[in-house]
This record gives structure tokens, C-alpha cells and sequence, in this order.
């Protein structure tokens, strides 16, 4: 808004009296009462969330609490204040009174003003509504810093030591020579390291903006065509609100977007708190092969076992080395997963019934009432039938993976490591389960990243080498048509068997056809006897003419 040039700034304003009203603790401007930038008065002002709130430390950009979009939302207007509180500048504030009372023009005018704050530090500020860096319109930056924030509330996240990376590279020398006896698959390229959990998220935030950008971009859209603002759909009580739907639109769909981004920021910071290496998902994180391990995460992982740390560390990275080898080998792998991926995002819809249903009938001057009713089920896509057959296969991909890994580690930990049998134990029961991050991730972007067959996909890739050896097993990788389906999943030994059966019904007719033609060859004068040929009879009569 345009300021009086008399007007000191915000950080030179003496701070309201202890009888004055909080406002909130605006952007910028000191909270006199307390770090969370909440002030003293009745308004909520613009709280956005918990620790990272707006005021207090005197930062600009919007924190982003443990309460989701719908805690922070409820804030931003202020609320309903009692009279004489709140804040009289808050151009929103005055926006809703106008929607409420009927002045068109003061609507539109209030409507300017709250654009202007909006695009200097509310939904147009950094990381809420201003400025994507993408056709989403999420910034990315702003996900980026949110992920590694959400990621340092979780606890001490040291850069690992050189005895931690050591120990890493030491793992792998050791889980690459055994598995060069299990596996046809050749070691990647690169070095071993060790990352933080920081630094995993960093390293793997390029893919994972190219797997959630169309996700992202139909949520945002949806956002931008969810409220039909026109005619008889009015909110009651707010008729002039129709007029303003091409207006809102472009807001709405930023503001969409980057309430997006900053909840993927918080999923992707809890998820990097509980993966222990660079593949853990099944999913390849990384541009180029790269084997690492998030030794925090590990000795977490760790915790309560009777194994001892450096089992637990070998186990898991022989599980990442043979994930990698696979990856780089099935070169048409990591590309099937992602395309996978995007086939689901591409057909993303959003039910907006609720968030019309909480918009048309909500105080306007109570915002809080809107966070409430959306807060845990705004970003919850609906998915079509074609989502579902999409989501089987990747699913059914995913624990493919997953059970391959399972049985090339079993066979090479077979004949040196005890231990690895209850440790096998304890990953299935983990990727069974999932994990609260999981959760989170699953419901932001309705994908379930975790192998829901995971023993039935081992029981498989066993009995295939039992049937065809470790070549044959890893044959199969070869090309996608050869892959199994989740139909194959529910057979694994006829899987096995028809494998079998088709490789020797080939050869067998390989063989007869060849010993026909090589008898062929010995005995050319063979033939039908003139005597029983009368097509030979009557040639044979001609020529004696």
C-alpha cells in the first residue's frame, strides 16, 4: 500500500503500548510480545504456522507450521476481531467487510489494496502466490528451503564425518565383491559417499520436481476453476463476488500452487528423515547412478535391532549397490517408473465440492473458519479408473524391484552373513507398513510409494532362478514385455514354470526340425514308390511311349 512519506519505517515505528492492540506480528516489523510474531491482540494477524511464522525474527517470508495450509490460512485475515481490535490497515480485512456489506465500489477499491500487500509479502510473496519459477507456478526454491527446514526440525543433522563416508565406501567394497557372485548385473560408475539428510534433498530435488510438476500444475488449475462465482452459485451474502472470478483466477491459481510446494517442501523434509540411502523408495533419485547412504537415518534404522551397526549398514548397502546395478542395467526402467508417474499425474482431478461448500457458507470475516474446514483434505485428488490401473502398475513395478533386490541379497549374503536373515525381515515389515512421511507423500500427491507385494514379487524372482538360474532371472529384465504382470504375481511358480516350459518347448521343436532336415540330406533318393504314386505311374507311362 502506498506509505506517508512522514512515516518512519516499520523497524524505526515504536512498538504499541502495553494497552494497544497486537497486530499480529506483520511482516517485517517487531513482535513486541513474544517470538512467534501472534502479538497480544485479538486478530490472529498473518500467522501462517508455528515455528518460521512472519514477525518475531523480522523475516519476510511466510512460515509454514506443523498445522498444514489449513492452520496457517485460518490466520491470515485476521479474524474476527472484537471492536476496537484487530487491524484497522489489513487490507483484507476491510475486503471481506466489503463483500459482506454491499459497497461495489469500496470492493473494488479494497480489492486493489489487497493485491498490492499480496504481491509484496502475503500470497505474492516469496514462496506464497509470487512468482514460480515453472508452468506450475511452484518455486521451487521456496519447496527446496521449506524440505530442508522440515528436515532440520526432525533433529541434529550433521554433514557426515570421514569416518562415517569411510565406513560408507568400506560397506560397498565389501556388498560389490558379493554381489558380482549373485548378479550377471556389472557395478555402476561413481564413488560411495555419505550424505546428510540436507544434502539428500538437495541431491534429489531435481527429479523430484520433474516427477510432482504435473501434479502440481493440475492442482493448481484446479484451484484456479474450483469456485463457479457466477449467478445463482454466489455465496450468499456476497453477490459481487461473481464479477470478480476472472479477476481472483490468477490468484487463486498461484496461491494453489504454491500452497502446494510449500506442503510437498514439508512432505519431502519428513520423507528424508526416515530414507537411508539414495534409492530407498524404489524410485532412482538421482540423474546418474550414485550409491549413498544417510548414516543418521541408518543408525536410526538401527535402533532397538540385536544386529550389530555394521550389519546393519552392510545389509543396506548391499540392498542400494544391487538397486543401482539394476537400474543401470534395465536401462528402460527408470524411465517406465517415471513415465508411470506422470501417466497418473496427467489424468489429476480434484474433488472441489468441499472447498465450495466451505467457501460459500464461511463468515467473511472469519477466515479461520475456512482454514479449519479445509485444513487435511484440500490436496486430496480424486482418482479416476484410469489413476487406479495406473497406480496397480507402478505398484506392481515398485515391488518387482523390490523383490529382485530381495533375492539377488539373499543369495549374496547367503554364505557369509547370518545376520541378514532378520534384517530382510525387518525391511519387508517396513516397507509393509510405511512410515508416517509415506503417509504424508501419499496423500499431497496420491501416490503410495511402497510395494504393497513385496513377498509375493521375491517368491517369484526365486523360483524363476530356481527354474532358469541367476542369468535367466535377470534375463527377464531385459525388456518390458518379458516383465511380470500383478496377474503373474498371483502365480509365481506357473510364472516360473511357463518361463521354463517355453524355453524347452522351443528347443525340443529346434531340435526335430533339424533332424528332419539332416535325414533329408542322407537319404535324397527316398521317395514315394512309382508303383503307389499314379501321378509317378502316369509320368512313367509317357516317357515309355
Amino acid at each position: 500500500m502506498p506509505q506517508d512519506p512522514d512515516q518512519r519505517p516499520d523497524d524505526e515505528q515504536d512498538p504499541p503500548s502495553a494497552d494497544e492492540p497486537g497486530t499480529g506480528g506483520e511482516a517485517g516489523g517487531a513482535s513486541p510480545k513474544g517470538s512467534d510474531g501472534t502479538g497480544s491482540g485479538s486478530g490472529s494477524g498473518y500467522r501462517l504456522g508455528g515455528s518460521g511464522s512472519v514477525g518475531g525474527g523480522g523475516g519476510a517470508r511466510p512460515g509454514f507450521g506443523s498445522g498444514g495450509f489449513g492452520a496457517g490460512f485460518g490466520g491470515l485475515g485476521g479474524g474476527a476481531a472484537p471492536s476496537g481490535g484487530g487491524d484497522p490497515a489489513n487490507p483484507l480485512e476491510a475486503l471481506f467487510a466489503s463483500l459482506a456489506g454491499g459497497d461495489t465500489n469500496a470492493l473494488a477499491a479494497q480489492l486493489q489494496s489487497a493485491f498490492q500487500m499480496l504481491g509484496g509479502g502475503g500470497f505474492g510473496g516469496p514462496g506464497f502466490g509470487g512468482g514460480g519459477d515453472s508452468s506450475s507456478g511452484v518455486n521451487w526454491e521456496v519447496t527446496k528451503d521449506m524440505a530442508r527446514k522440515s528436515a532440520a526440525a526432525l533433529g541434529p543433522d550433521p554433514t557426515p564425518s570421514s569416518a562415517q563416508v569411510r565406513a560408507v565406501t568400506d560397506a560397498v567394497g565389501i556388498a560389490e565383491v558379493w554381489l558380482d557372485a549373485a548378479t550377471d548385473f556389472p557395478r555402476v560408475a561413481g564413488t560411495a559417499t555419505a550424505w546428510s539428510r540436507a544434502e539428500w534433498i538437495e541431491r534429489t530435488m531435481p527429479v523430484w520436481r520433474r516427477l510432482v510438476e504435473p501434479v502440481a500444475s493440475h492442482i493448481a488449475d484446479a484451484m484456479a476453476g474450483a469456485l463457479t462465482l457466477g449467478g445463482e452459485d454466489a455465496p450468499e451474502g456476497m453477490p459481487q463476488i461473481a464479477g470478480m472470478a476472472e479477476m481472483l483466477r490468477p490468484m487463486l491459481r498461484s496461491s494453489g500452487a504454491s500452497m502446494f510446494g510449500l506442503q510437498l517442501g514439508q512432505g519431502l523434509g519428513q520423507l528424508s528423515g526416515e530414507v537411508v540411502s539414495t534409492t530407498d523408495i524404489g524410485l532412482p533419485l538421482t540423474d546418474t547412478p550414485q550409491v549413498a547412504l544417510l548414516p543418521t537415518n541408518v543408525a536410526a534404522f538401527g535402533e532397538g535391532l540385536e544386529q550389530s551397526g555394521s550389519d546393519v549398514t552392510l545389509y543396506l548397502t548391499l540392498r542400494e549397490c544391487a538397486r543401482q546395478r539394476l537400474f543401470a542395467s534395465a536401462g528402460w526402467l527408470r524411465s517406465q517408473l517415471l513415465v508411470l508417474v506422470e501417466q497418473y499425474a496427467a489424468g489429476i482431478t480434484i474433488d472441489t465440492s468441499a472447498l465450495e461448500e466451505a467457501v460459500s457458507g464461511m463468515d467473511p470475516t472469519n477466515l479461520e473458519e475456512l482454514g479449519a474446514k479445509l485444513e487435511g483434505g484440500l490436496f486430496e485428488p480424486h482418482k479416476t479408473p484410469e489413476q487406479l490401473a495406473t497406480l496397480q502398475r507402478l505398484e506392481t513395478m515398485l515391488a518387482l524391484v523390490e523383490g529382485w533386490v530381495d533375492d539377488v541379497v539373499t543369495e549374496a549374503t547367503a554364505p557369509w552373513m547370518p545376520a541378514a536373515v532378520p534384517l530382510a525381515e525387518t525391511v519387508r515389515r517396513r516397507r509393509a507398513t510405511g512410515g508416517p512421511a509415506e503417509a504424508t507423500f501419499a496423500t499431497l500427491v496420491g501416490l503410495e510409494l511402497r510395494p504393497r507385494r513385496l513377498r509375493d514379487a521375491a517368491n517369484l524372482w526365486a523360483a524363476v532362478r530356481d527354474a532358469r538360474g541367476a542369468e535367466g532371472r535377470d534375463a527377464v529384465w531385459s525388456h518390458p514385455d518379458l516383465v511380470p504382470t500383478s496377474a503373474d504375481l498371483d502365480d509365481p511358480l506357473g510364472f516360473a514354470r511357463g518361463e521354463a516350459a517355453a524355453q524347452s518347448s522351443g528347443d525340443d521343436d529346434f531340435d526335430a526340425a533339424l533332424a528332419e532336415l539332416l535325414d533329408e540330406a542322407e537319404h535324397p533318393q527316398d521317395g514315394p514308390d512309382p508303383q503307389q504314386d499314379p501321378d509317378r505311374k502316369d509320368d512313367q507311362d509317357r516317357k515309355d511311349d
